[in-house]
């Protein structure tokens, strides 16, 4: 059998489709972008229209790039943007209203009835995940209360409910397969962690059917096969997780106590905690972190919603840059002896702070602030907000004598100033590894393993392998002094809000 692998990795902003061969090596990419709607302040939406055909165009130029056929690929892995809910008809497999992402803060509101009602402590019991327009749930609970006879539908069967991974499933299986991993149905707040099942409790508070729910698998499973006409020939997907959790078996961090931060629109960070159900004291997240063979292995995890959106800002919004590498460039030549602070709070504050209502602050600037100095207080805010999460789950874990490696990916590690500055405000070693596409390659592995053509969990670990560590560079007094800068900026933004 060839030993090719597919991985579908459709994100946020974008989709790509990354072919590897049998020595886990890229030989074909294949990217497109497509449009964020932001029907009105704090809605985010996609088109799963548009989303399917990206995915069909990256499948089909990653494969020419390659120049292999279908019929050379082994399986499919499938990687997604977690959290995002897509509703469509069982019958046509039409959506029946936009894709609501995962930064769609529209359900601010009916998460703190929740929370006034006492049942904050019941979802984060049986989830591990707290009451926040962030997660599935409560976005599925708003389509069926608010797209015309959608309810009364749901109820009947005649509607299917997914995350990303799923509505795909369906559309490359010609509706044969309606299924999802257990990593992204741990991020619906309708999945019960402990029980590895959904949970009728809480599907009855949120008022959400049982028939609309797809069948939930491990990672590495079988998600069925497409269809021969989309690509020439038949191929299994054999490999579905959401795309944080991924990066955490592309960085293979198989073992108890190893950390990931993944960098992209936003951050996150995830700590394996092994069998072991953590529950945070200090506002982070338990969550799945993958299912291997019916045996569930579970994370500590935080969420930080603004990281390279911020770079984004900077060159749409401000146009203080061109392009996201001259950030870099720009934060090495600002002034020192300026302390400039951005809370990137666009869309609220994630972990562990939670506030859904906080909105973006600068504060340190000057007549003499200009592109150079916010150029740096953008880098150095996702530095910060790295700090606090690792901060809580020290806090909430910790073995002792065990030193905290830090393993990233996305785009922004490609900056070595903005690695050097993570490393020198976390006083500690932050490793960067020479494949960079940690969240397609974790899929790959699910993917190759299960078909047989890839090395098993232990042989894939020890093929990672390390670019570049970078160790603190920093003293003590000024990184004091940074932080301390950093958490009064914090503290003044959650007063404001």
């Amino acid at each position: 059998m060839s030993g090719y692998i597919l991985a579908i990795d459709q994100g946020t902003t974008s989709t790509r489709a990354i072919v590897f061969d049998e020595r886990q090596k890229v030989v074909g990419v294949g990217q497109k972008e497509f449009k964020q709607h932001f029907p009105k302040s704090g809605w985010v939406e996609h088109d799963p229209e548009e989303i399917w055909q990206t995915v069909v165009l990256t499948v089909t130029q990653a494969m020419e790039k390659a120049g292999i056929a279908a019929s050379d690929v082994a399986a499919i892995g499938i990687t997604n943007q977690r959290e995002t809910v897509v509703v469509w008809d069982r019958e046509t497999g039409k959506p029946i209203h936009n894709a609501i992402v995962w930064q769609d803060r529209r359900t601010a509101a009916f998460c703190d009835k929740l929370k006034k009602k006492g049942l904050e402590k019941t979802f984060a019991k049986k989830t591990g995940l707290l009451l926040d327009p962030y997660f599935s749930g409560t976005k599925l609970n708003w389509l069926l209360s608010n797209v015309k006879g959608a309810q009364a539908r749901a109820v009947q069967g005649e509607l299917c409910f997914g995350t990303i991974d799923t509505f795909l499933i369906w559309r490359l299986t010609g509706g044969e397969s309606f299924a999802t991993d257990a990593t992204n149905a741990s991020r619906t707040l309708i999945y019960n962690i402990v029980d590895n099942a959904w949970d009728d409790e809480l599907l009855d508070i949120l008022r959400i059917p049982r028939a609309m729910l797809p069948e939930v698998k491990d990672c590495a499973a079988d998600f069925g096969a497409t269809e021969p006409s989309l690509f020439g020939a038949a191929i299994p997907i054999l490999g579905v997780a959401g795309d944080q959790q991924a990066a955490t078996i592309g960085q293979a961090c198989f073992e108890p106590g190893m950390l990931k931060s993944t960098y992209g629109t936003g951050c996150f960070a995830l700590l394996n905690t092994g069998k072991d159900i953590v529950r945070s004291k200090n506002r982070l997240l338990t969550t799945i972190a993958y299912r291997l063979n019916g045996e569930t292995t579970y994370a500590l995890e935080g969420s930080i919603f603004v990281a390279g959106a911020a770079v984004q800002w900077l060159r749409d919004g401000l146009k203080v840059i061109k392009a996201a590498p001259d950030t870099g460039t720009l934060a090495e030549n600002a002034d020192p002896s300026q302390e400039v602070y951005l809370v990137p709070a666009f869309t609220g504050l994630g972990a562990p702070h939670w506030d859904p209502d906080a909105r973006g602050a600068i504060y340190g600037m000057t007549r003499n602030t200009g592109p150079a100095e916010f150029a740096r207080a953008a880098l150095e805010s996702v530095c910060y907000q790295t700090r606090d999460l690792l901060d809580a789950m020290h806090r909430d874990w910790r073995r002792e004598g065990k030193e905290t490696v830090l393993r990233v990916d996305g785009g922004m590690v490609a900056s070595d100033w903005t690695m050097q500055r993570l490393s020198d405000l976390l006083d500690a070693p932050v490793d960067r590894p020479v494949i960079l596409e940690t969240t397609a390659l974790g899929v790959a592995w699910l993917a190759g393993s299960r078909a047989g053509v890839w090395p098993d969990k232990h042989e894939f670990a020890k093929s990672w392998a390390r670019d570049r560590r970078f160790e603190p560079q920093m003293d003590g007094p000024t990184r004091k002094g940074k932080l301390k800068g950093w958490r009064s900026a914090v503290k003044r933004t959650l007063m404001a809000a």
